[in-house]
């Protein structure tokens, strides 16, 4: 959340899409957000294993108005919310320095 644009974090798991955790500015429905984003991590973690690639690292999905990012580990996804503007490098960088802590 200490991020620029970073409008919610949230520790969600893989298969239920509940929220584990979370951190949300006002007004957010972090319960729909968050089932979403499992979804989509799950489904693109076992693309990417069967087309052979391995482990999916981080995930994005880009809108006109922001981006939803996500990484997993240990059965749960770290979830990131942003507005289009904000520098999705630097919160790559930190969703997976954060993840080495999950589990």
């Amino acid at each position: 959340m200490r991020l620029r644009g970073v409008t919610a974090v949230m520790l969600v798991d893989e298969h239920e899409g509940m929220i584990i955790d979370a951190a949300l500015q006002f007004g957010q429905d972090g319960d729909r957000v968050a089932a979403l984003a499992a979804s989509l991590y799950r489904k693109a973690r076992l693309s990417a294993a069967a087309a052979g690639l391995g482990e999916a690292s981080f995930m994005q999905l880009e809108a006109e108005q922001g981006r939803i990012c996500a990484v997993g580990r240990a059965e749960m996804v770290l979830v990131v919310v942003a507005a289009a503007a904000a520098n999705v490098g630097l919160v790559r960088v930190e969703m997976l320095k954060a993840s080495r802590d999950i589990g």
